[in-house]
């Protein structure tokens, strides 16, 4: 007996429990849910938020719910917001809205859609990279490794490889042809191995470039560095120069010994061959000094060399030699109508000494500037005293770079 009044006891008292939980249910139902169950509206899908330049942009789609009337995008801990109405159509909706005057870094971005009852979905949560100045600021022309004229009078321009992960888009170029016609091209980038061929380019002239960048791939700003100039490597020997090898003789002793016939200009005491000096037969006509050998006179301050007038520009004066020479040999670029002697190099516009290995042959490279159109003389200096020496000079050639 005593055990069924204990059960009943235990089913009374679950009864009462279960009245009591139900009972604050519908309270909680009665007042939160007034108005009847809680209604969100379909939230955007497929939502991508683009980099910009202080600026992001907010893309997505309504494929459900024909009663949205609106959307907002939250920022900035949701103390920033900004509200877009919508009109539905049938179909597929594209949303987008574009938000400016954001601070350079990561933001987040939270959206809501509402309806025209105030209803709100649940959120839709993304992030993007906004880019400004200071990434502007950090960006860099591409570089060019080298840019020459060929053979054919292009100009072949070679790219200095780039990561992948670099942002480069494109390269635009400003050059002039041989026709004087200014070009203004386009071109995409490659990130390695990469050239690009300017046809009938105008031999001494240069490019003028900037580079594009996205800074990644879903950016939707272009980002560019200013213009920059940069020379074009062209043999201009042809326009400038004369008599360059093999050397042509103005006078001839009928064995081994010359002059320099114009517009070369040689030194007296170069001419130390009973008259004769600065050119020799040797390897089909050789520019030369020589001295000590069968008794020639040494050689203080020889000089060999020509003059002309250049436009302003990067220079290098470019020399094959063989050197048997004992003291130091210079190749000298020097403004003016001469060129300077031995202890007055530093006043030329560039100068470099023949390699001290002797019996070798050598290129040797004289490089100058100048920033006016004028005359320039390139040649060679020597001061030979140290006993039998001789060097040879088959070619020369003037390259504007």
């Amino acid at each position: 007996m005593k055990q069924h009044q204990l059960t009943a006891s235990c089913i009374l008292l679950a009864l009462v429990f279960i009245i009591s939980a139900c009972t604050k249910m519908d309270e909680y139902r009665d007042q939160y849910m007034a108005g009847g169950a809680i209604v969100y509206p379909g939230k955007m899908d497929s939502v991508k938020a683009f980099s910009g330049k202080s600026r992001v942009m907010i893309t997505g789609l309504f494929t459900s719910d024909p009663k949205i009337t609106a959307y907002k995008v939250f920022w900035n801990s949701r103390q920033d917001s900004v509200e877009v109405a919508v009109k539905r159509t049938a179909g597929v909706d594209t949303p987008k809205v574009i938000i400016s005057d954001l601070p350079e870094g990561l933001m987040n971005f939270e959206i809501r859609t509402y309806d025209a009852a105030g209803h709100v979905s649940i959120p839709v949560n993304t992030s993007a990279n906004v880019f400004g100045q200071l990434y502007e600021t950090a960006l860099i022309n591409r570089g060019i490794s080298n840019a020459e004229i060929q053979p054919d009078g292009s100009a072949l321009i070679n790219w200095v490889d780039v990561n992948a992960d670099a942002g480069v888009v494109n390269m635009r170029i400003k050059y002039e042809d041989n026709a004087g016609k200014l070009h203004d091209t386009l071109i995409v980038s490659a990130n390695t191995s990469f050239s690009t061929s300017l046809p009938a380019f105008k031999s001494g002239s240069g490019i003028s470039y900037r580079t594009a960048y996205l800074p990644n791939p879903t950016a939707f700003d272009t980002f560019y560095v200013a213009f920059q100039d940069h020379s074009v490597k062209a043999d201009v020997t042809a326009q400038y120069l004369q008599n360059t090898g093999p050397f042509v003789r103005a006078t001839y002793d009928g064995g081994r010994w010359g002059t320099l016939a114009a517009p070369w200009i040689t030194s007296p005491n170069v001419m130390n061959h009973s008259g004769f000096g600065g050119y020799a037969a040797d390897a089909g006509g050789c520019l030369v000094m020589e001295s000590g050998w069968s008794g020639t006179a040494n050689i203080i301050n020889g000089k060999i060399y020509q003059t002309v007038t250049l436009p302003a520009g990067n220079y290098i004066f470019l020399v094959n030699c063989y050197t048997e020479a004992l003291d130091p040999v210079y190749v000298v670029a020097a403004t003016g109508n001469t060129l300077p002697d031995v202890s007055n190099l530093s006043d030329a516009a560039g100068y470099i000494a023949f390699p001290a290995t002797r019996s070798a042959s050598y290129t040797v490279q004289c490089q100058f500037s100048i920033t006016q159109p004028q005359a320039v003389s390139l040649g060679f200096v020597a001061t030979m005293t140290s006993g039998n020496q001789y060097w040879r000079v088959p070619s020369v050639k003037l390259i504007k770079n």
